[in-house]
């Protein structure tokens, strides 16, 4: 089964996520199917990149 989900990436309390379609039996950060966008939560910004078409 496949699913979404955010795979952490980046430096310690510096968190950068990238919102991957992956197999439901592997682990968060392991290989993906397909990267479908980004989250960048910090406290002062927050942006969130997701192309619509992809996730359809």
């Amino acid at each position: 089964m496949v699913k979404i989900r955010l795979a952490r990436g980046g430096a310690k309390k510096k968190p950068f996520y990238s919102i991957v379609a992956t197999d439901s039996r592997k682990r968060r950060d392991s290989g993906y199917i397909e990267r479908l966008g980004y989250l960048i939560q910090l406290l002062v910004d927050k942006k969130l990149g997701l192309p619509s078409k992809k996730i359809e």
